[in-house]
């Protein structure tokens, strides 16, 4: 059974068994499937976009072809043309300077942009683990499960920390105490924050500091087992001992998830990225290894805004 249709799973249980289940899926040949005429053109793109050096022998979990998107019904686009491979278990980094359409991108890989009514694709596709996300069998409710986000600010729920850890799984349905006491300490010890609130997880999470809090928003999106963490600017509110922790977690981190990351700092995407995506005014400039990103672009706006001639 599809994890990411708008069937109700039955017997749920912990989601590892629900991600599992869409890794084997096709793109669907439905007739809620994206138009064969456009699921072809979408093709013949993707063969004419050269193979990524730094992507070879990696496995992809996301594919993005040719991607355009408007928050104006199509008047304007936001994003224009965006052909990119994101491979599993690596950090990728999306930087640019502000209003470029990292975050506006990253939003679409969980459909969070469907909450603006105005917003669309004008154009291209995209899918995780090789399922195209915008056809209408797919729930975005379900598709949040295998691609979890942790945003700028932290939000923790104004509930104890157990709570907040074990606030997806009960959604889910898991209600046996042994499992949840289970998947919240093995969230928390993923986040690297188990033996600082091990005697405490009755607390209120608003107690903790803003380090903690984000760290618990991490063991959050964590417990469901998603296949795909999004990160939107995690430490920018962040003091700099904080933005450590939450930089050496998510190192660790990708050693069993797969991480898209924006940042604003370039030493932050230098520090813990795999791979670079560089953006400006919408558009992809230039992807590639971050060490070599970073050391010898191919674009001179590349070069020019890691330089910090502007950005």
């Amino acid at each position: 059974m599809n994890s990411m249709t708008q069937e109700e799973p039955k017997n749920i249980e912990p989601t590892a068994n629900l991600a599992s289940q869409a890794v084997d899926l096709s793109p669907p040949e439905t007739p809620d499937a994206p138009p064969r005429q456009a699921t072809e053109q979408s093709e013949v793109r993707h063969a004419e976009t050269p193979t990524s050096d730094h992507l070879l022998g990696l496995n992809t979990m996301v594919e993005i072809d040719d991607l355009s998107f408007s928050y104006d019904m199509g008047k304007t686009n936001t994003l224009k043309n965006i052909s990119l491979n994101i491979p599993e278990k690596q950090v990728t980094a999306f930087i640019g300077p502000s209003g470029c359409g990292k975050s506006t991108l990253i939003r679409c890989l969980n459909r969070m942009n469907d909450l603006v009514e105005t917003s669309c694709i004008t154009n291209g596709e995209i899918r995780i683990m090789g399922q195209h996300i915008h056809a209408k069998s797919v729930s975005p409710i379900e598709l949040r499960k295998q691609v979890g986000m942790v945003f700028q600010k932290y939000n923790p729920f104004p509930k104890s920390i157990y709570d907040n850890v074990a606030y997806g799984l009960r959604i889910q349905g898991i209600k046996k105490k042994n499992l949840l006491d289970e998947a919240v300490e093995k969230s928390l010890r993923g986040a690297a924050l188990w033996d600082e609130v091990k005697d405490r997880l009755k607390d209120s999470a608003l107690g903790l500091s803003g380090g903690q809090q984000q760290r618990l928003c991490i063991a959050r999106t964590i417990a469901v087992q998603p296949k795909v963490i999004l990160m939107d600017e995690p430490c920018s509110a962040l003091d700099p001992i904080a933005t450590a922790k939450v930089e050496e977690l998510i190192m660790e981190l990708r050693r069993d998830f797969t991480i898209v990351i924006v940042t604003h700092s370039m030493q932050q995407a230098s520090r813990i990225s795999d791979h670079t995506a560089f953006f400006y005014l919408g558009e992809l400039i230039e992807y590639g290894k971050t060490d070599m990103i970073f050391s010898n672009p191919n674009q001179k706006q590349t070069e020019d805004y890691i330089s910090g001639r502007f950005g």
